[in-house]
């Protein structure tokens, strides 16, 4: 059975850094695209990063380009987001996605099949 289990979420002032580390269990994701989505309350699911396989290319969402980084460590099956400058906005629940078998990334939920069960994010003003 394949887990996505994400951590490192919490309570942050505004300015404030946090770290989101998700580590996959039942396969390796070392040959698939990984990412992260967030969903604020009442909003839809929407993209912040993904990486490929290799960590050769990621790519971010415009609203937290130059705050967060995304990057892997595939011998131990784990994907992480540095967070950093945090603002009110980026208040959400953060997910980790896997695809399963491209290595190439999207920014479209959809094309990701294995998801976290999340971890919230809040950034007070």
């Amino acid at each position: 059975q394949v887990q996505l289990v994400e951590s490192g979420g919490g309570l942050v002032q505004a300015g404030g850094s946090l770290r989101l580390s998700c580590v996959a269990s039942g396969r390796t994701f070392s040959s698939s695209a990984m990412g992260w989505f967030r969903q604020a309350p009442g909003k839809e699911r929407e993209f912040v990063a993904y990486i490929t396989w290799n960590s050769g290319w990621t790519y971010s969402a415009d609203s937290v380009k130059g705050r967060f980084t995304i990057s892997r460590d595939s011998a131990k099956n784990a994907l992480y987001l540095q967070m950093n400058s945090l603002k009110p906005e980026d208040t959400a629940v953060y997910y980790c996605a896997a695809r399963s078998r491209y290595w190439v990334g999207t920014s479209d939920a959809t094309d990701y099949d294995y998801w976290g069960q999340g971890t919230q994010v809040t950034v007070s003003s």
